[in-house]
């Protein structure tokens, strides 16, 4: 069982805060999945990881593809199909315990400005700790990121 990381972004935008995991994930030589809710987003994202910034692209692909099983990153709003260890959540997306349990890593991003992905955030810190899950509260509000909660 990993950890679930959640990411109260004041500053960042969700693109740029999971550009920063995705490297790191992928640097641990993990497969990842990006669950949104909206498919307009994701398909926003996945033009933005191919070509910014120009020097560097994230090797990734849509779900609903004929190689979603050996995609490193795969965006998508359904479930994990290509053996991620890390599953990162914009958008509203949520995970299951069960599903969070069996991963490395979950992050959840949620901005700031947005009452209902606040308390939505609330709500999956709630669920996913009662059911024993580990759990970490990162804020950016002082500049920079810092751990404001952890639960064992």
């Amino acid at each position: 069982m990993g950890i679930v990381m959640f990411y109260h972004l004041t500053r960042s935008t969700a693109e740029q805060t999971a550009r920063v995991l995705i490297t790191r994930a992928r640097g641990q030589g993990w497969r990842l999945m990006i669950r949104g809710t909206e498919t307009a987003e994701l398909n926003r994202l996945d033009a933005r990881l191919w070509t910014t910034p120009e020097d560097s692209f994230v090797p990734h692909g849509l779900a609903g593809g004929p190689h979603d099983a050996r995609q490193p990153v795969l965006l998508g709003t359904g479930p994990v199909t290509n053996g991620a260890k890390g599953l990162l959540l914009i958008d509203g997306a949520e995970v299951e315990p069960e599903e969070a349990a069996a991963l490395e890593r979950v992050w959840i991003l949620f901005d700031a400005d947005n009452p209902d992905r606040l308390s939505q955030a609330r709500s999956q810190w709630k669920q996913l700790t009662s059911a024993g899950l580990p759990a970490q509260y990162w804020s950016e509000e002082s500049g920079k990121w810092e751990k404001k909660a952890e639960k064992a």
